[in-house]
């Protein structure tokens, strides 16, 4: 490609993502004098109101964690609960963030939620559940998410994509012939939460930042500015 050419094609993705806008929709209202002392009642309201309001795959969030180096890594994964404990989601502890869990038990998670403008940021340690929760909460899941967890070698260097379709196979008929099929890596973490804010957007761009900071066996409920 040519100096010339790549100019172009630069200048193209940036009149392409200049032109791009967000909340062309109504936005919901967000009253923080009203919201509840502590931040789950509130973190699952907004979730009822996202599923209500048609958001696509609201239980997706992503995951921030640290690498041996302090070096920051985060990808997508899917939330599989929020409690009195914190929040739960599961991995291979042989994965790359499983690792860096093992190293550097924090994590910061973000959800978004744009058919509505929101956002909810967590901070905190992060623990392992029981090797029966982990195993509870495999087996809860589906036929797939069972082949998936069997294939194993998540992060690894993969040879080709064959390969991949060999062991996925295989990892499907397993999982179908034994449905309690145990998979000895697989582990369910909780973030023990620090932090929470929910952010709602505002068209007039006078948004809505209330961040609860935990204080001992308390909320500190506080206003951030936009």
């Amino acid at each position: 490609m040519s100096d010339a050419q790549k100019t172009d094609a630069q200048q193209s993705f940036l009149d392409l993502l200049h032109a791009q806008r967000v909340w062309d929709v109504d936005l919901p209202a967000f009253d923080p004098d009203a919201a509840p002392s502590a931040p789950l009642p509130l973190f699952h309201a907004w979730f009822a109101e996202a599923v209500a309001a048609g958001q696509a795959e609201p239980h997706t969030m992503s995951l921030a964690t640290v690498d041996a180096e302090g070096r920051p890594d985060v990808r997508t994964l899917m939330l599989h609960d929020a409690d009195e404990r914190g929040w739960h989601f599961a991995t291979h502890r042989t994965s790359a963030k499983g690792r860096q869990l093992a190293a550097h038990p924090h994590a910061a998670l973000g959800f978004y939620w744009p058919v509505q403008g929101r956002q909810v940021r967590v901070r905190g340690p992060v623990t392992e559940t029981s090797r029966a929760e982990s195993l509870a909460d495999l087996h809860a899941r589906s036929a797939g998410a069972l082949a998936a967890a069997l294939t194993g070698s998540q992060s690894e260097v993969l040879e080709s994509q064959e390969e991949l379709a060999r062991t996925a196979d295989a990892a499907w008929e397993r999982a179908s012939a034994e449905p309690d099929a145990e998979v000895a890596g697989w582990t369910r973490y909780v973030v023990e939460p620090r932090e929470v804010e929910f952010f709602q957007g505002d068209a007039g761009r006078r948004h809505v930042r209330l961040r609860y900071r935990r204080d001992g066996a308390h909320w500190t409920r506080e206003l951030l500015w936009p």
